[in-house]
């Protein structure tokens, strides 16, 4: 407002002070913002749903939703309420017409000012698939090493429990480690840890049990010297920040070996987040970035230098975030306005501008710096002209 004065001024235009104390007031308060936007959802089958939308602004605001980009119509299955939310009365992944409820959602408002679009909130049905990896049965050595796995696909992902003859397994046996990948393992196995093993796997959809799978244990472990030898290594995962990073790793060997970790590039692990499970698995809590790297697993034998090493990569994922959003200008018509924007993110996100939600593409007297991506130095210049207005 300060600038805008002073072009006013400039122009020869003196205007009383009642001007612009009712301007600024207007100038703040016409500027539509949401103060509340639509989440993504994991929706359950039949289920009300409601998504959340709020804004803020110089009534009257009318508010609508586009579902895939479509306006949604008021009827018997979707409501409306005056704070701008919506309300979809019975959730359905496929209805009798063959439309889905599924989707991207966006809140769409509007005053004499303008027009504001919000983020799109991703709508998607609760479900639970059949296991695509089933647990196998197994022959080990007492004193040996077991391991059972299974996989489940399903939103949200579903969670894996054991099951030991139809009974719950005794998690607070130390010889007995769940993983949250749906793996199983036990050490020091034992001629009592016999039995039909069974992974069950549930989440808002339902719950499922694998097929069963059989421990057998036989006599003794031998006590001849055996080599350090890995079963199972870390798998290449790649993750989004604030996941949690599983990375396996089994050895056997006589005398048994001792499990121990390492990055490739020689930088450490680190603390802070880092738990090791059972008798060698690293568990990355709250993965950031600089979590990113080639873990290596090491079998070493007590006492010496003999040892096996198996390695995977962890890549981390960031979403795109605004470090410097554009700010709300005023000019005199035929000047020019620079909306600068700036993000980050892993992979380096993509820049789209929007006018009154509709796309704007540059050409004409409107300018984007470089190549549409973000970086310190991007600028974006609109000079508004009178048909802009």
């Amino acid at each position: 407002m300060v600038k805008l004065k002073k072009c006013l001024i400039g122009l020869g235009l003196w205007l009383p002070l009642w001007f612009w104390r009712q301007s600024e007031c207007v100038m703040c308060e016409a500027e539509l913002s949401f103060t509340l936007e639509p989440s993504d959802i994991i929706a359950v089958q039949e289920q009300p749903l409601m998504l959340h939308c709020q804004v803020d602004g110089i009534p009257p605001i009318t508010t609508q939703w586009r579902h895939n980009g479509l306006l949604l119509t008021q009827d018997q299955h979707h409501t409306t309420f005056i704070n701008g939310s919506l309300l979809i009365g019975h959730f359905q992944k496929t209805k009798s017409d063959g439309s889905s409820d599924e989707g991207d959602y966006e809140c769409v408002a509007q005053n004499s000012f303008g027009l504001v679009v919000s983020r799109k909130a991703r709508i998607q049905a609760a479900t639970m698939a059949d296991f695509h990896v089933q647990p196998e049965s197994v022959h080990v050595e007492e004193s040996g090493v077991a391991r059972f796995q299974c996989q489940i696909h399903g939103l949200p992902e579903p969670v894996i429990s054991w099951e030991k003859d139809s009974r719950p397994v005794d998690t607070k046996d130390e010889r007995y480690t769940l993983l949250p990948t749906g793996v199983l393992q036990i050490t020091g196995v034992r001629e009592e840890d016999s039995g039909k093993f069974c992974c069950v796997a549930h989440n808002s959809a339902g719950v499922k049990h694998s097929t069963e799978a059989l421990l057998t244990v036989s006599g003794s472990q031998s006590s001849v010297y055996k080599e350090p030898m890995i079963l199972v290594g870390p798998e290449n995962l790649t993750l989004t920040v604030h996941q949690t990073a599983i990375l396996e790793c089994i050895a056997t060997g006589y005398p048994r070996p001792i499990v121990s970790w390492s990055r490739l590039d020689g930088r450490p692990i680190g603390v802070e987040g880092i738990q090791v499970l059972g008798t060698g698995n690293l568990m990355i809590s709250d993965v950031g970035v600089q979590h990113s790297g080639v873990y290596v697993c090491a079998a070493n034998k007590p006492g010496t230098r003999v040892r096996r090493t198996a390695q995977g990569r962890l890549v981390v994922q960031a979403p795109a975030e605004f470090v410097q959003p554009p700010q709300s200008i005023a000019r005199p018509v035929g000047t020019t306005a620079i909306f600068t924007c700036q993000a980050q993110g892993e992979p380096e996100p993509q820049l789209t501008w929007l006018k009154n939600g509709q796309i704007l593409e540059p050409g004409g007297h409107v300018k984007l710096r470089n190549n549409n991506r973000y970086s310190c130095t991007d600028v974006f210049i609109y000079t508004r002209m009178p048909r802009d207005s």
